[in-house]
């Protein structure tokens, strides 16, 4: 009885908790109704802009939400507006309801207190996402969630090669390096001040340093130089074979993706495993373009979406947050014709019909699927791009 009783407790508690969690919902959404979300989020990319356009239709159809999507340049932008509107003492009422936001950024604003929360596992579509300690949903570049940013899409570091001109790609960082030298000109990477290309020294950092759970704490000025050595005698000696001797890199990665299509390099990089497959389809790559990551892992991250701690319509923006994160929102965005964006839900607390709606996607050879996406490293901590970006350009351009 003792126990039957314990149960019977145990359940009670949970469906009231459940109610009560209905209902906070439903309060959420009447007073969403009407608001005006203006979300931050960078801009760089005509298939993401359009497809927040589509989220605009259907949150405004479905929740009378109207939502303006701030085109950024870089997310540091919003971070900057933040700060200032706290420095003049603006705590409401602020300019941003919600920003697409990672890594070092987030970092910024969660260390000064200025994000609205915990609200991510508040959401009623959380059920569907793994929050665990070990998942990649409850961690950025290192720093703990904590509920104060909702993921939305997933990214993986891969590397695009053309197979009309290479049948087998290096699949290490040293076999880049050796490659390279059998195949001067033939590759390059964005300039390192670009995301991308600063990604592309912490891949090679992570493979090279003799223990990369040093990466995971923050880069100090004793350790530094120790742990990058391996890096830059690496690098020294790759740099000398890229395109054009190393002397100038494309910008960006759009930049590089047209020196690939131009053939005049052989392999490209990119943060997003569809870019290739959605170059193709645009017509802006060749359909002999075939993407893959390297045999040891390569670095992968999700794009959240964070409240500001003075927003105007935290509502409006919780709403959006977990729409973007319904099955249906998650299998539209991971359509290849549409956007190609990888989903952050957990396949497994999905019911049949809604894994149906991911298998039954269009494919493209240059699309991998995610057993070829392979093992996802762990970014390091922020400071370590931070100071290889510095520490590349004392180097290579003073």
């Amino acid at each position: 009885m003792f126990r039957l009783g314990l149960a019977l407790t145990a359940g009670f508690l949970m469906l009231t908790t459940s109610v009560l969690a209905s209902e906070k919902w439903t309060q959420t959404l009447a007073k969403a109704k009407g608001q005006a979300v203006y979300w931050n989020a960078w801009g760089g990319d005509q298939r993401t802009n359009v497809f927040i356009d589509w989220i605009g239709e259907q949150v405004e159809q479905r929740y009378g939400i109207r939502l303006n999507h701030v085109k950024l340049s870089d997310t540091a932008e919003a971070v900057t507006r933040v700060v200032a509107e706290k420095t003049a003492g603006k705590s409401s009422n602020g300019s941003i309801d919600l920003i697409w936001i990672n890594g070092p950024n987030f970092l910024s604003l969660k260390e000064k207190g200025l994000l609205a929360g915990p609200f991510a596992q508040d959401l009623p579509n959380a059920r569907y996402v793994d929050f665990s300690l070990s998942s990649p949903s409850s961690v950025d570049f290192t720093i703990p969630v904590e509920g104060f940013e909702s993921p939305w899409r997933l990214a993986k570091f891969v590397f695009n090669y053309n197979s009309a001109r290479l049948a087998s790609p290096p699949r290490t960082i040293r076999e880049f390096l050796t490659w390279s030298k059998n195949n001067p000109g033939r590759f390059t990477h964005p300039v390192v001040s670009n995301f991308l290309g600063a990604t592309f020294l912490k891949q090679a950092l992570i493979e090279l340093v003799s223990d990369p759970k040093i990466l995971q704490r923050a880069a100090t000025d004793d350790n530094f130089d120790q742990v990058t050595a391996p890096l830059w005698t690496w690098y020294d000696e790759l740099r000398p074979t890229l395109w054009r001797q190393g002397k100038t890199f494309p910008a960006s990665e759009q930049a590089q993706q047209q020196l690939l299509a131009d053939n005049e390099i052989d392999i490209s990089m990119s943060f997003d495993p569809a870019s290739a497959a959605a170059a193709i389809i645009d017509g802006a790559l060749p359909d002999t373009i075939r993407t893959y990551t390297l045999a040891n892992g390569t670095l992968g991250n999700i794009s959240f979406v964070a409240i500001p701690f003075n927003a105007r319509n935290k509502e409006g923006a919780m709403v959006i947050a977990n729409f973007l994160l319904e099955p249906e929102t998650q299998a539209r965005a991971q359509n290849i014709n549409i956007l190609g964006s990888f989903s952050v839900l957990d396949q497994s607390k999905l019911n049949d019909t809604q894994r149906a709606l991911f298998g039954s996607l269009p494919n493209s050879t240059a699309l991998p699927t995610n057993a070829e996406l392979g093992i996802t490293l762990l970014e390091p901590h922020p400071s370590w791009m931070t100071q290889l970006s510095k520490a590349w350009k004392k180097r290579y351009t003073q």
